[in-house]
């Protein structure tokens, strides 16, 4: 995620200034920008200090430990964690659908779990055509969403995934249901702005890189068609819809767009779709760029 991270904001030309990487540990060289080497500092409150953006691409324990700080001091934090994405008082942006959310007083902005990300991307223009009643997803999610680790693991044939595919991401609670699945539904829920509706999912790892894919049942509000579900996807932005034909995770790793396909009329108000994003980038880094992107534009980052 880090290392997209940087990408992104060279390929989107950001006007950054100065730009510097920190982990757990310092280290030397293995990351760019810009055509130039970074050494990776060793993070500490006081390192961090003065920056104006600070991005969080780790895990909680970071972002517990150094966001309150880092937002009480005015810095602009863009947390990639779980931490603070629930929080009432923040807006979980992604700018395409809920841009609206943002005011110029707020210096923290989570980055939702990704899954949550491709799925809004894809339910958002059917909430705008026809509303939600309901939603129903299984998903099929990357191995780069289990980390560096996971994927280089993956890479070498020695993953839990390789030839296979878990129903499990995360602890499952009593009731049955797993940490991803409960993020899914939440994070959905806050994203759309639709705190009362019902989804439920299915969170499964397959033996795919960095791309996830998701097949979505869902129920409009309202009485609506195939066609005027289609001219909605084609109309929205950061969409690419396909009215023939399948689109996979290998077509779409290291692209921005989610992909929405085999849209299909079940009876009554049903629906059925799969769509497909690459996690790295607009289901992390590239959403978080985007948020930045929109600070500025908006005039509340220098």
């Amino acid at each position: 995620m880090g290392e997209t991270l940087l990408r992104v904001l060279e390929e989107r030309a950001l006007p950054v200034d100065h730009v510097a990487a920190f982990a757990s540990r310092a280290r030397t060289g293995g990351i760019s920008f810009r055509g130039e080497e970074l050494s990776v500092s060793s993070t500490s409150a006081d390192a961090l200090r003065g920056f104006d953006v600070v991005f969080f691409a780790g895990g909680e324990d970071a972002s517990e430990q150094y966001v309150p700080f880092l937002t009480a001091n005015g810095a602009v934090v863009i947390d990639n964690s779980a931490t603070f994405r629930l929080r009432a008082d923040v807006p979980l942006l992604v700018p395409e659908i809920n841009g609206e959310n943002v005011h110029a007083e707020q210096r923290l902005f989570p980055v939702g779990n990704c899954t949550a990300i491709i799925l809004c991307a894809a339910l958002a223009p059917v909430r705008d055509a026809a509303g939600l009643r309901s939603v129903r997803v299984a998903t099929y999610q990357a191995v780069s969403g289990a980390g560096r680790a996971a994927l280089d693991a993956f890479d070498r044939g020695e993953s839990e995934v390789a030839e296979n595919a878990v129903p499990r991401i995360g602890a499952i609670d009593p009731d049955g249901e797993s940490g991803e699945e409960h993020k899914v539904r939440e994070e959905t829920r806050k994203i759309l702005g639709l705190p009362n509706l019902a989804i439920s999912a299915l969170c499964v790892r397959v033996p795919v890189r960095t791309a996830h894919s998701e097949a979505v049942f869902f129920e409009t509000e309202q009485e609506t068609s195939v066609e005027e579900l289609a001219a909605a996807f084609e109309r929205a932005p950061g969409i690419v819809f396909h009215r023939d034909g399948i689109v996979t995770p290998r077509e779409v790793e290291g692209t921005d767009d989610v992909h929405v396909a085999r849209l299909r009329a079940l009876g009554g108000n049903e629906y059925a779709l799969w769509c497909v994003g690459d996690q790295l980038r607009k289901g992390a880094a590239t959403n978080a760029v985007q948020i930045l992107e929109l600070l500025l534009a908006k005039g509340y980052v220098r």
